[in-house]
């Protein structure tokens, strides 16, 4: 295990736009379960139901028009894992994050699940070492991006996007193979196949999970679709 030192806390503290008053809190946020006892999964627990708050209120009054169907999705858009560990990344919790000896020398402080999860545990630090209207602020400024770039058209995912576009033109649906699983238990890394037969079109892609990597397989497929002449 090793402690940030005072003056990266300090540049993280700058990069949050928030200054603890509680010093115990912020450390206690960035020890991953593999560190210590006193670790950040209850503050976790705490951030991640203040990211929903942030996000669903953040649509509810962007959105006035849309049901609960299409808020709920655009929330999960933000709060899942990918979003919130680029979010991370985007705040330099790389360098902070305290981990294990085992989980520092795998790349954990790379990994999205331990990412997000310490953006989470931040945010439920703040809640607690400020109001709830304050920590709603600053979390809020953390969002702001993947807030802004979400809207009601694009949260369809590539995987059903594919296969309405094919519905369409009456054409089969698309299929999906696994072409290779590399890398340890806790950091696999999938290869997928997805394949037209009606066009003889196929491309491949490599994501976390098996369902992230057929999503951008799909998507790869969808940008080939839509610059074909007289196929948009």
């Amino acid at each position: 295990m090793k402690a940030s030192s005072e003056r990266a806390l300090t540049a993280l503290q700058n990069r949050l736009g928030y200054s603890f008053a509680d010093a115990s809190l912020l450390q206690q946020a960035l020890t991953h379960r593999s560190a210590a006892r006193d670790n950040n999964e209850r503050l976790e627990f705490l951030g991640d139901a203040l990211v929903g708050l942030v996000a669903a209120r953040a649509f509810y009054e962007c959105f006035p028009g849309e049901d609960e169907g299409v808020l709920s999705r655009l929330r999960a858009s933000v709060v899942r894992r990918e979003s919130l560990a680029a979010v991370a990344r985007e705040l330099g919790l790389s360098d902070c994050i305290i981990l294990g000896e085992s989980e520092r020398k795998s790349g954990g402080k790379h990994r999205d699940s331990i990412l997000a999860d310490a953006l989470e545990a931040l945010a439920g630090a703040v809640w607690l070492d400020s109001t709830t209207e304050q920590a709603e602020r600053v979390v809020g400024q953390w969002l702001s991006g993947a807030l802004e770039q979400a809207s009601p058209e694009g949260i369809i995912d590539p995987k059903t996007r594919l296969q309405e576009w094919l519905q369409a033109r009456g054409e089969s649906r698309p299929e999906y193979e696994v072409v290779e699983v590399s890398g340890e238990d806790h950091d696999q890394s999938f290869r997928v196949r997805c394949s037209l037969a009606d066009r003889r079109l196929a491309a491949e892609a490599v994501g976390s999970a098996r369902r992230r990597a057929e999503q951008l397989a799909a998507e790869a497929i969808l940008s080939q679709l839509l610059e074909t002449p007289n196929d948009g």
